[in-house]
C-alpha cells in the first residue's frame, strides 16, 4: 500500500510523529510512506528510515493559497495513494489530500474538516496528554483505546555523516564538544537568559569542554550575546549549519543544553544525554522522549503560560533558572 502523510511545519511536532510512522509500517510491512512537509522541516524526515520520499509542501504558515494546493493536488492525484494521514488539525491541511482524491483521508476533526477528513479520530485530550500520542492514535481503528506504550522518537545520525559534517565546518570531537541550543523560535518566553548561558560555558570549559552554539540564523543575536560573555569559549555556529548538520553535531556531543525547541526534539530523538529548560511551555504536552533527558522547570504559580513573551514582564520562570542548579545536572548527565 502507498500513503501520504501531511506533515507538522514545525521540527518537534515532526519527530513526535516518528513513532506513528513506525506503527504504520509494523501494520502494514510493505507499506510505502510519503511525507508532504515544508521544506525546514525535511531533513529531520530524511532520517527516519521508514520514510520512502518527502515532498516539497510550499505553504507558508497561515497560508490558504488555494489555486496552488490544487496544483499539488493535481500532481499527487496520479501517485495511486490509497490512505492519507493529515497530522495538523487545521481545515487548510487538509486540502491537499482531498483535492487529490485519496480514498481514505484520516485525522482528528480538528477545525469542522467533515468530509475533507473521512476516517474521522474524536481528540480526548485528557485520554491523549501527549501529542506523540495523539499522533500515533491514528494507526489505530477508529473510536479504539491508544495501545501502549508508544514508543521514543528515533532519528539516525551515522558515524560516516557526522565525520563529514565536522570536516566541512572543520570542527573536530576531540574537543569534547557540548551543544548548546539558546534559541527557540516561539519567542523569548522560551529561551533562558544569554548571561546564564555564557556563565554555565565558563563553568564547563573548565572542565575540558568546548562549547557549540547551534540554531537557526534568527538565533545568530543571542549567540553572539553568549560568545561576548564567555569569550574564546565557544565556536557559534547558528545560521552556519542546515538542518541535517546539526542534527549530525548533536549525535556526536557528548551533552546538549537547550530550550523547549525543535532541537530538543532531535537530541532526544537521537539519544544523547540532554538537559532541558522549560519556562513558558510545559513538559506535560511535549516533554523530550528519551530515558537520556533530564528536564528542569521551576514549576512557578504563573507557568507554564505558553505565551510567546512574559505576560508579567519579568520572565522569572528562566531568569530564577540558575547556572548552578542546570551545571549539577548537566555534571550528572556526563
Amino acid at each position: 500500500m502507498k500513503a501520504l502523510v501531511v506533515a507538522p511545519s514545525w521540527i518537534g511536532d515532526t519527530i513526535l510523529a516518528q513513532p506513528l510512522f513506525a506503527r504504520l509500517h509494523a501494520a502494514e510491512p510493505a507499506l510505502t510512506l510519503d511525507v508532504l512537509a515544508p521544506r525546514w522541516v525535511a531533513p529531520v524526515l530524511r532520517r527516519m528510515p521508514e520514510i520512502a520520499a518527502v515532498i516539497d509542501s510550499p505553504f507558508g504558515h497561515g497560508q490558504l493559497s488555494l489555486a496552488a494546493r490544487h496544483r499539488l493536488a493535481r500532481q499527487l492525484a496520479t501517485s495511486g495513494y490509497a490512505r492519507a494521514y493529515v497530522l495538523p488539525n487545521s481545515l487548510k491541511s487538509a486540502l491537499v489530500p482531498f483535492l487529490a482524491t485519496i480514498p481514505e483521508r484520516v485525522g482528528f476533526t480538528g477545525e469542522h474538516r467533515y468530509g475533507l477528513v473521512n476516517v474521522r479520530h474524536t481528540l480526548d485530550k485528557a485520554a491523549l496528554p501527549l501529542m506523540v500520542e495523539r499522533f500515533a492514535q491514528l494507526a489505530q481503528p477508529v473510536g479504539s483505546p491508544l495501545s501502549r506504550p508508544v514508543a521514543e522518537p528515533r532519528l539516525v545520525s551515522t558515524t560516516e555523516q557526522q565525520t563529514a559534517t565536522l570536516a566541512v565546518l572543520g570542527l573536530t570531537a576531540e574537543a569534547r564538544p557540548v551543544v548548546f541550543c539558546p534559541g527557540a523560535e516561539y519567542g523569548p518566553a522560551k529561551r533562558w537568559p544569554a548571561a546564564h548561558f555564557a556563565a554555565l560555558a565558563m563553568a564547563l570549559a573548565e572542565r575540558g569542554h568546548r562549547i557549540w552554539l547551534l540554531g537557526s540564523p534568527k538565533d545568530a543575536p543571542v549567540a553572539d550575546e553568549i560568545d561576548r560573555l564567555a569569550p574564546g569559549l565557544c565556536t557559534n555556529l547558528c545560521g552556519r549549519t542546515g538542518l541535517d548538520q546539526a542534527i549530525d553535531l548533536i549525535a556526536r556531543a557528548e551533552l546538549t543544553v537547550c530550550n523547549d525547541s525543535g532541537l530538543m526534539h532531535v537530541a532526544a530523538a537521537l539519544n544523547r544525554p540532554l538537559v532541558a529548560l522549560f519556562g513558558s511551555s510545559s513538559p506535560g504536552f511535549t516533554p523530550p522522549l528519551s530515558r537520556r533527558a533530564r528536564v528542569l522547570s521551576l514549576g512557578l504559580s504563573c507557568s507554564p503560560c505558553f505565551k510567546r513573551t512574559c505576560p508579567l514582564g519579568h520572565l522569572d520562570c528562566l531568569n530564577g533558572l540558575a547556572p548552578a542548579r542546570v551545571l549539577e545536572t548537566c555534571l550528572e548527565c556526563l
